[in-house]
């Protein structure tokens, strides 16, 4: 199972932003890294060179952005596109905006086990049951990602998305860094809980969960919600 970080940045600037004395995408890169994804794709533009130099040493791909009239939708899919392209085998992309700079390690690897459960699913973290970012899409959405509008937002894409077909299953894991982003100090960020179960839905969950898991059907259990397929 490969799943990849596509990390995206509409300017050189919020490539670049301070993140506490490091560039935000090589805080992101970083942490993206430290939570198993692989291979960690950065789209964002670069006329100066500044931000292939915050990622030097990194083992990051960076990519120019698909051009403006793509929308944001465009950018998303250059990056899942990147991805394949450098490993063939990634079958899913953890999408996040740069914006969001306090993302932890642990909401990662979480994204990543809950995927190798239910691999068809759209996965999207929740904080106090607010929606957030990254989302993870596994690849078998990414041709229904190509027939949406250009000029939709992410959040509305993901919506978009659900809309035409795709499922979602929202898994609180207790990381406000989903929700809160670079705005935020860190020191005025929400207390971090972590996931309140293991978000892959593994055996200690109990009976009931491993049926769930074994006909790749979302468990209804607190810190998930899933529409009926």
């Amino acid at each position: 199972m490969t799943v990849a970080a596509v990390i995206l940045a509409a300017s050189p600037e919020s490539a670049l932003a301070n993140v506490e004395g490091v560039p935000a995408v090589r805080r992101l890169a970083d942490v993206a890294w430290s939570g198993g994804a692989v291979p960690i794709v950065v789209v964002a533009p670069d006329p100066s060179g500044d931000v292939a130099a915050a990622l030097a040493g990194a083992p990051v791909t960076t990519v120019q952005p698909a051009p403006r009239e793509a929308g944001p939708v465009g950018q998303i899919l250059r990056g899942i596109d990147a991805a394949v392209a450098e490993v063939r085998d990634t079958d899913a992309a953890i999408v996040w905006p740069a914006r969001l700079t306090w993302v932890d390690a642990e909401t990662i690897t979480s994204l990543i086990e809950a995927h190798g459960q239910h691999p068809r699913f759209v996965l999207r973290p929740t904080f106090e049951g607010d929606a957030g970012w990254p989302v993870l899409i596994p690849g078998s959405e990414t041709e229904r990602l190509r027939s949406l509008a250009p000029d939709h937002m992410p959040d509305e894409l993901i919506e978009d998305l659900l809309a035409a077909g795709a499922v979602e299953w929202r898994i609180d894991l207790g990381d406000p860094g989903a929700t809160h982003d670079g705005r935020t100090a860190h020191a005025d960020l929400p207390a971090y809980v972590g996931p309140p179960r293991p978000a892959s839905g593994h055996h200690e969950w109990g009976a009931a969960v491993a049926t769930d898991v074994a006909t790749d059907e979302p468990a209804d259990h607190p810190g998930s919600s899933a529409p009926a397929p």
